[in-house]
């Protein structure tokens, strides 16, 4: 068996190991686990070497190797008509509010937005927590005329589209959002505790309210080692 097939066999086996482990959890020794699986130490350090970069694994000098930090998972399910609901993401979230101002919109967020170029936005940028560890970093445009009166607080606990609804009767009701692989820049790895050009999740997402105004567009930062998206789907006929 090629060398490459070898360590994504190991690698599977690996990942199959640490889902039924708790955060911190110690793996057995690389000897036990040669012996096991019947391939070389090289091989073996090859696929651990793979989760130690995405966090799944920490090795500890002269200790061993243990899994990683527990996952917060945020669920898509399907509606049956071509659309995602999404429950609340696990863990307790709060928010630390960096950036607070009012800006024009401009060219490129004025047809995001679908305003004029002139008209005024506001625009946040916060530190998203989850059980007091940095998970994500959120750069939030809104119209301006939507939410007079928006505070810093406002966006810091609870949940911001609840405070769109009860407090400016703006009733978000759907979004298109795309996901895509990056890595951290300097400042997102210092803000979010993690290597620059460690791996990330690229979140843009524009959102509508009942009205089918569009109320936001947000690009958010999410760790790669900490953050799962997991998706219901549904198949018929002429799926692939």
């Amino acid at each position: 068996m090629p060398a490459g097939l070898k360590r994504d066999r190991v690698r599977d086996f690996l990942l199959d190991l640490i889902a039924d482990k708790k955060a911190g959890e110690a793996i057995p020794s690389e000897r036990a686990l040669c012996k096991e699986l019947g391939v070389s130490r090289p091989t073996l350090r090859a696929a651990i070497d793979d989760l130690v970069r995405s966090g799944m694994l920490v090795r500890e000098h002269g200790r061993g190797t243990f899994t990683g930090p527990r996952r917060v998972v945020q669920a898509l399910r399907g509606t049956g008509t071509n659309a995602f609901y999404t429950p609340p993401a696990e863990g307790h979230w709060l928010s630390r509010v960096l950036e607070f101002g009012v800006i024009p919109a401009g060219a490129p967020l004025s047809a995001r937005l679908q305003i004029s170029p002139p008209d005024p936005v506001v625009r946040i940028v916060r530190l998203r927590l989850v059980d007091d560890e940095p998970m994500s970093i959120e750069r939030l445009h809104l119209p301006h005329a939507l939410i007079p009166g928006l505070e810093p607080a406002d966006l810091e606990s609870g949940v911001f589209y609840r405070v769109l609804r009860e407090r400016f009767g703006v009733d978000v009701s759907g979004a298109v959002q795309t996901i895509e692989a990056t890595v951290t820049d300097e400042t997102e790895a210092g803000l979010l505790h993690v290597p620059q050009h460690a791996p990330a999740l690229l979140v843009e997402r524009t959102t509508r309210d009942t009205l089918d105004r569009v109320v936001e567009f947000t690009r958010s930062i999410y760790r790669g080692d900490r953050y799962r998206v997991t998706s219901e789907l549904h198949f018929d006929a002429a799926s692939g």
